[in-house]
Formats: structure tokens, sequence, C-alpha cells
């Protein structure tokens, strides 16, 4: 009988080492492609969500000025008239 549990327990620390190899593989699978997207989005020049939102902010806000702008110039042409 002893016999028959050290080969279920064998079998159980292979299984449990197998699995351990996967973790492992699917760790460095999942790495490498992180780096790999890392890469690609780099050499393509996009933009982060933080710089995207800021240069949209400047440009709301100099949208808003251009507007205000073309009131005021409006009210002086029609001063003027």
């Amino acid at each position: 009988m002893q016999s028959r549990n050290k080969f279920f327990d064998d079998m159980s620390q292979i299984m449990t080492n197998a699995m351990g190899v996967a973790q492992g593989a699917k760790d460095e699978a999942e790495n490498a492609m992180k780096g790999w997207m890392d890469r690609w989005l780099a050499d393509r020049d996009f933009v982060t969500r933080e710089e995207f939102e800021a240069v949209r902010a400047m440009a709301q806000k100099a949208r808003e000025e251009n507007d205000a702008l073309k009131a005021r110039l409006d009210a002086l042409e029609k001063k003027k008239k």
C-alpha cells in the first residue's frame, strides 16, 4: 500500500511542478507581449491619455478666447457703424 501512496505522491508532485512551469510560461508570454506592445506604440508616436487631455483643454481654452475676441470685434464694428 505504501508504494501506491508513493506513486500518487510522485504524480501529485509532478502535476504541481507542471502547473508551476505552465504559470511561469504564461507570465513570461504576458511580459513579452506587453514589452512588444509598448515598443510598437512608442514607435508610432502615440500620445498618452494625459497628454491628449492637456492639449484638448488648451484647445478648448483657445477656442473660448477666440469666441470672446470675435464678440468684442463684432461689438466694436457695430459701434463704428
